[in-house]
């Protein structure tokens, strides 16, 4: 008896039958997507018309081989008369030469085109990343999103190759061999003709359930993509909690779904070549049963018996061609609409038409009564403060207090919905976002290196730096000592997960590249925590001295990293209910009192 897991790719179960019927539901318009992806092949008119130009020549050669041979059997085969027989043959020979020349061609060309489309598709798509809000990114998975790129767009590419020339090819030889099978024996056409019903009936009934099945074939590999980024993204938090098990059961989950549609997916789509090849063979018995009768009653000839045994091969392959490319282009469909979801999501708001780019700034920001509010979910209420130039600001309160939103605000990740935010009075929304971070530098908590070497990494801050200039930044951030000591120094490549650092030590890179970028405001987010103490005293050092002369905004859950602070704004559910510096708040025995001490007693015991 057949194990459950041997037994799960044929059951098609009631999940995947409820999975298909929405995924019929949320179809997207598949006419307009096709339209769409003719627009970028339309682009490239010249190497097209060529193309069409070679699947024409190589049809119409294709369909002289037939005939040829056809005549060569009633006029020298069957008369037995040799002469001329050899200029037939070197006229087969070079109708077949010049047909694989045709058809070398055209491939050769499309994959050209091809290749151009995806090429704009991948860069559109990429732009595109840039373009969107912090909050998509947010919402979904990095791999989900990854697997746009790669998977969906090589989709795509795959079937521009295969797909456009067969279909085209497949069109005309189908009404070229009907007009020449009307020629010769239009009784042997119609019975040619007689499985094309039961042939299109066939296809229908299967593409109608392959359809919906590439479709969730589509969403489950993305979903599967997500899955295993986050997966290997987190691979020590796993180990650490021992969740192996839970996670391969997760994986096994969504693995099976996989299977299942990718199952159900090839396999009705793989009858089609079957139930192709049993009407050939219905078709040609019946041309040889028909044709042998009207032969005996010399109606038609033996030649024109093979012609169209011949031409009823050449009739049903591109109706078999057609239906197989159609199996392809629904996947490369499917891919496309995700492809396109993603560039016709709304874009990061553009600057307003006021808006002006802002050169110099002093640093001076003012919050004035700002609201901001999270997929309808009030985060921010009422929040007014000023930061003056110079000044360092920090934030306190316990997590989902709002910190990190002001910052986000700030940098104009996300618009605040009500109140103002000035910068040396001016509306933060009437300052071009590009010019506004340009003024701004970062360190954050988890600070992203990239796959680089550490001179580029430093560099990323400033791009058009000397290597002095990244060499003194590196010093006055505490890294000159360390990165000296790495294997290659400066050109130490550091790879996607930065081994071979520590995370204080990647902290300082920050630190690094935040030195170069010469911001007038400092943004820094929980940049000292999860550090050792020693490092930490380095990373406080390279902090104090590149906040000197730029206005600082400070967030820290440890309240001893941040008592030099001009000013200190404790917040609690999006509202700010004490701020003064260290001091001021101690004697007011207020939520920063209580908040204080409880750290000082946890940090006794």
């Amino acid at each position: 008896m057949l194990s459950d897991k041997l037994k799960a790719p044929f059951q098609y179960d009631k999940i995947a039958v409820e999975e298909i019927a929405v995924q019929k539901k949320r179809a997207k318009d598949t006419k307009g997507t096709v339209k769409r992806l003719s627009g970028y092949l339309t682009k490239q008119k010249g190497w097209l018309t060529l193309v069409i130009l070679m699947v024409i020549s190589s049809t119409v050669l294709g369909l002289l081989g037939p005939y040829l041979i056809g005549s060569a059997i009633d006029q020298f085969i069957v008369t037995k008369e040799t002469k001329g027989l050899a200029v037939l043959i070197i006229w087969l020979i070079s109708i077949y030469l010049g047909n694989s020349l045709a058809i070398f061609l055209q491939n050769y060309w499309m994959v050209g085109i091809a290749q151009n489309t995806v090429y704009t598709l991948r860069e559109q798509l990429f732009k595109q990343f840039h373009l969107l809000p912090i909050a998509y990114f947010d919402k979904r998975q990095h791999g989900e999103l990854m697997s746009r790129v790669t998977n969906d767009i090589d989709n795509v590419n795959n079937t521009l190759n295969q797909s456009v020339i067969q279909i085209i090819s497949s069109v005309l030889t189908l009404v070229g061999t009907l007009a020449v099978m009307l020629t010769l024996s239009p009784l042997l056409t119609l019975v040619t003709a007689v499985i094309i019903p039961v042939m299109l009936v066939s296809i229908r009934w299967i593409t109608n359930r392959t359809g919906p099945l590439f479709k969730l074939l589509q969403s489950h590999i993305g979903e599967m993509n997500g899955y295993v980024e986050e997966i290997v993204s987190g691979q020590h938090v796993v180990k650490a909690f021992s969740q192996e098990d839970r996670v391969l059961s997760e994986f096994d989950e969504r693995n099976s779904r996989l299977r299942h549609a990718g199952f159900w997916a090839q396999t009705i789509s793989g009858c089609i070549p079957k139930v192709m090849n049993m009407l050939n063979f219905l078709s040609f018995g019946l041309i040889a049963l028909v044709g042998g009768l009207l032969a005996i009653k010399g109606i038609v000839t033996v030649g024109i018996i093979v012609i169209f045994t011949e031409y009823a091969r050449q009739f049903t392959r591109p109706l078999n061609e057609l239906s197989n490319q159609f199996n392809i282009l629904l996947s490369a469909i499917a891919g496309a609409e995700r492809v396109f979801q993603v560039i016709d999501e709304t874009q990061e708001e553009t600057d307003e038409t006021n808006a002006m780019e802002m050169t110099k700034t002093n640093g001076k920001i003012e919050f004035e009564n700002v609201g901001f509010a999270y997929e309808k979910t009030p985060i921010l209420k009422g929040i007014s403060f000023t930061a003056h130039p110079g000044e360092s600001i920090a934030f306190v309160g316990h997590t989902g207090a709002g910190k990190t939103t002001i910052i986000n605000l700030i940098a104009r990740f996300y618009n605040y919905d009500s109140g103002k935010i000035t910068l040396d009075g001016r509306d933060l929304k009437q300052i071009t976002r590009k010019s506004l971070r340009s003024h701004l530098g970062f360190v954050l908590q988890d600070s992203f290196l990239f796959h680089d070497t550490v001179r580029e990494n430093i560099r990323y801050g400033r791009l058009h730096a000397t290597d002095k200039e990244v060499i003194n930044a590196a010093k006055q951030a505490n890294a000159h000592h360390f990165i000296m000591q790495l294997p290659k120094g400066y050109d130490t490549v550091l790879d996607q997960e930065n081994s071979g650092i520590s995370q204080g030590q990647r902290q300082l890179l920050a630190i690094a590249r935040a030195f170069i970028a010469e911001p007038e405001i400092l943004i820094l987010d929980e940049a000292t925590s999860n550090i050792d103490t020693i490092t930490e005293l380095h990373i406080q050092e390279a902090l104090q001295k590149l906040m000197v002369g730029r206005t600082s905004f400070i967030i820290a859950h440890r309240l001893n990293t941040i008592q030099q602070a001009d000013k200190i704004i404790m917040m609690a559910h999006g509202k700010i209910v004490e701020q003064g510096s260290h001091q001021e708040l101690l004697e007011r025995k207020g939520d920063y009192y209580e908040l204080y001490h409880s750290q000082l007693q946890e940090s006794a015991g």
